[in-house]
């Protein structure tokens, strides 16, 4: 009952939404309208499968919008000029985030404060490689981002694709089956005989790769970076992740409802704008959506704990 509720919730939330977007703009009821609608959802979702990857080992990662925003200052710097130079060096961020989960772990640090102090180091990093707002998106990049499906949007398209690949990854194989495991009972798994540090490391190699793709993607449709360019991406995935029926603790997580919730939030800023709030008050409001849904979501889980 408590998994029903874990995947109902956020499909709910983004249907209402959705149901009164097209209420006040009939127009987004179109293929133009919802590529619109959801034309950052990509980055997002990216992003918050990244931080997924993270909380479903129990910890939580502060510096993933300032990562991302390093992956987008490459992508748009080295990537661009210089091809492999720039796949090696995005490799490489790939690999130092594994080395910090294996860190992490080996050292028994909170997650949290490590995370803190690395998202200052991936900023300077951003900020030297990019000082001012510029670079320019790898062609390749530009086309994949704004391709025309014949049906469906790119941006829908792809969250599909990416819900599919990591709900594959993360639920159906083994690999992710043990990597809940460490965040459900650690102690276990290292008693069955996995190395918990591997599988830590794993973990947050797998965040940094998709870290590294919504840095990319990210370029592809704003065709330039800078360096705080996705800081707001910290909170934005945390949030996805929850509202899409993830918990802190317990390994407990859904990929296809972190995908959803990571559009629920791109559609909310999109139907905020509708109703001509003024920026200041969009990111509370966008706030109060976030704590309506997880409220009524507490309510059904004690509902159906009781039951």
């Amino acid at each position: 009952m408590l998994s029903r509720y874990r995947i109902i919730l956020p499909v709910v939330s983004l249907a209402v939404l959705l149901a009164a977007t097209f209420y006040m703009q009939p127009r987004a009821m179109s293929y133009f309208g919802l590529n619109l609608l959801f034309n950052l959802a990509v980055p997002i979702a990216l992003a918050t499968i990244a931080q997924m990857m993270i909380i479903m080992v129990n910890d939580i990662d502060l510096s993933l919008g300032a990562f991302v925003s390093l992956a987008a200052c490459i992508t748009a710097t080295y990537l661009n000029d210089t091809p492999l130079l720039g796949v090696l060096i995005l490799l490489g961020l790939v690999a130092s985030y594994a080395l910090m989960g294996a860190v992490i772990h080996t050292l028994d640090l909170p997650a949290i404060v490590v995370t803190l102090g690395m998202s200052f180091v991936w900023g300077g990093l951003a900020l030297f490689i990019l000082p001012t707002p510029g670079g320019a998106a790898p062609g390749w990049i530009r086309t994949l981002m704004t391709v025309k499906p014949a049906l469906v949007p790119m941006a829908v398209l792809a969250a599909v694709l990416i819900a599919l690949v990591t709900h594959l990854l993360v639920i159906r194989s083994r690999l992710g089956t043990v990597l809940r495991g460490v965040g459900g009972n650690a102690r276990s798994i290292a008693r069955a005989g996995w190395n918990v540090t591997v599988l830590k490391a794993t973990a947050y190699g797998l965040a940094g790769l998709f870290g590294v793709l919504a840095g990319m993607a990210l370029v592809g449709l704003t065709t330039s970076a800078d360096a705080n360019i996705a800081l707001r991406y910290t909170l934005l995935s945390i949030a996805g992740v929850i509202l899409g029926g993830g918990e802190f603790i317990g390994g407990k997580v859904s990929p296809v409802g972190a995908v959803i919730g990571a559009l629920t939030l791109t559609l909310a800023a999109s139907f905020l704008s509708f109703l001509r709030l003024s920026p200041d008050w969009q990111i509370g409001a966008q706030g109060a959506i976030l704590i309506l849904v997880l409220t009524a979501r507490l309510l059904f889980s004690r509902r159906g704990a009781a039951a």
